[in-house]
């Protein structure tokens, strides 16, 4: 990110956040006191329906009182539910009492429950009827020939001739008693019965609700559950609000923002041109080229770092010089460690025939010219490895020379400076495309170092084993060197490659790295499979000569 570009952000910052913490808070306070402006009114408007309801109640008891004592006064009436005469009187009685009470439903009911009279509905004669106790207001679900309604009911109890009844009246709760309990147009009334699944609107706010016993006696007297009165509003009012605060809030951020983009564009054009030219200066230094001057007479913390990278360019002038020398000795160290790792490969067959010799003179000295035969082919073999390591060495990189070159004798060349190495070279090998001597210091190198790893393994019979395998694959010939020793952890895997990484005590570090570089010059790949306490397994795949 740019300076200019850091600084327009930053200006914006700087006048964006405190806009947007004085727009927000606005816009929650606004809510807030919207909000509980609703809040009130619809407490109010709850208290104004409770009262509603029981005032309605009230008259609903008042004509069953007056029911009751024309009841009580009816001698036909009571002789006939007494007797079981005049059925036809009976069943007329309470449909016309309604009428004459202005009620919507209206029941009269014996001791046991069972319907006598029913004015909203006279097949329910019989029946047994919905049970309203408490003597308050509740809500009843009723059938008529027309369907079911809903009724706001309370009950009263009288004695005819000794015996109890009954009397349970009720008005229609439908849209124009609701309409009469909401007193603003920004409310709603709502009834919610137990069977009804969706609730209100979503988009309106439930803010507050009564209950009332509430009975469904449509199939059977039922039973009594809860029904609710819910009290909602609109949220429109309050979502225009909001909107016309975030639409003058938006303009007002957009202008700011505006405002800060031609400043901070203008603070930062001031700011940025010499720093891009002294950026400019600081990208044509390298180490090749140090003879940019850097000079400012700026008073200024611009002028201030001209002189200071003026002072550094000068300090890296000198510098130069020396890692220059340190370089070239770094290159002839590492050329001659790699050198002394080589010809220790060389050496060590060579010291290993001597040794067998001197011993053969010591206590053999009839044998010494028969031995000396037998190992007269690892001498020459040794003297010539040595040799050609001399003449690619005196052009500083050994170069490679492909030609066809049969794996099993060139494993053979490097176990006959081995110790006791197990073998199982496949028969029938094709030959591959590769130089003899890379191969053989592959070999050496591998079974040096699988040889190292089994010294001082304890739990080992005879020191551990060695195992040299060869094989076809797909398309390429594999040599496998295998050992029974230590092992490598995940970590010391990631680092066995690396140049003069070594864990045994003054090793070079460079036999790995050497392997995996001349496998690699002849298109082949290196694996290695490896466990700690179980040995390592490194496999060289080299292409066959196609």
């Amino acid at each position: 990110m740019t300076f200019r570009t850091r600084l327009l952000a930053a200006f914006g910052v700087v006048v964006l956040v405190p806009l947007l913490v004085f727009g927000l808070g606005i816009r929650s306070e606004m809510s807030r006191r919207v909000t509980a402006e609703y809040e009130q009114r619809v407490a109010a408007l709850v208290g104004v329906i409770r009262a509603d309801i029981a005032r309605e109640s009230d008259r609903i008891a008042a004509r069953l009182a007056a029911l009751k004592g024309a009841l009580t006064a009816d001698n036909r009436f009571r002789a006939a539910v007494v007797r079981g005469e005049d059925r036809g009187f009976v069943l007329d009685y309470a449909g016309d009492a309604m009428r004459l009470a202005g009620l919507d439903f209206l029941q009269i009911q014996d001791g046991e429950g069972r319907v006598v009279s029913s004015g909203h509905f006279r097949n329910e004669y019989d029946r047994l009827g919905p049970v309203i106790s408490g003597g308050g207001p509740a809500l009843l679900r009723a059938a008529t020939a027309e369907g079911p309604f809903l009724a706001l009911v309370t009950d009263d109890s009288l004695r005819l001739a000794g015996r109890p009844f009954r009397v349970i009246g009720g008005i229609a709760v439908d849209s124009l008693f609701l309409a009469r309990l909401t007193r603003d147009a920004e409310l709603t009334v709502a009834v919610v019965l137990p069977s009804d699944a969706a609730g209100p609107d979503s988009d309106a706010r439930i803010v507050e609700e009564l209950t009332l016993p509430y009975v469904d006696a449509v199939d059977g007297p039922g039973r009594v559950e809860r029904a609710r009165i819910v009290v909602t509003h609109s949220a429109d009012l309050l979502a225009a609000l909001r909107r016309n605060v975030n639409t003058w809030f938006a303009a007002a951020v957009l202008l700011a923002a505006l405002a800060a983009l031609l400043l901070a564009g203008w603070l930062s054009t001031r700011i940025s041109r010499p720093l891009s030219d002294l950026a400019e200066k600081t990208a044509a230094i390298d180490m090749d080229r140090l003879d940019v001057a850097f000079a400012s007479d700026r008073p200024d913390e611009i002028g201030a770092l001209t002189r200071l990278l003026g002072a550094m360019t000068e300090r890296l002038r000198a510098g130069a010089a020396r890692l220059r020398d340190m370089e070239r000795r770094v290159a002839f160290g590492d050329l001659a460690r790699q050198v002394n790792h080589d010809v220790k490969n060389g050496l060590a067959p060579l010291r290993n025939v001597f040794r067998h010799l001197i011993q053969v003179a010591r206590d053999e000295p009839a044998q010494l010219p028969q031995v000396f035969a037998e190992r007269q082919g690892t001498v020459e073999s040794s003297i010539g490895y040595l040799e050609t390591l001399a003449a690619n060495y005196a052009r500083l990189y050994p170069q490679s020379e492909r030609r066809p070159t049969d794996v099993n004798a060139v494993v053979r060349e490097a176990l006959s400076g081995a110790g006791s190495i197990r073998t199982d070279l496949a028969d029938g090998l094709p030959p591959v495309s590769a130089d003899a001597l890379v191969l053989r210091r592959v070999s050496e190198n591998l079974l040096g170092n699988a040889a190292d790893s089994l010294e001082g393994q304890p739990g080992q019979p005879g020191g551990g084993t060695v195992t040299v395998a060869t094989e076809r694959g797909n398309g390429i010939v594999r040599i496998s060197v295998s050992d029974t020793g230590r092992g490598m952890s995940k970590a010391e895997l990631d680092r066995a490659f690396d140049d003069f990484y070594t864990t045994k005590p003054g090793g070079t570090g460079l036999g790995l790295s050497i392997v995996r570089r001349l496998v690699l010059d002849s298109n082949g790949s290196l694996k290695v499979e490896t466990e700690p306490g179980k040995g390592s397994k490194f496999i060289v795949e080299i292409p066959i000569l196609s």
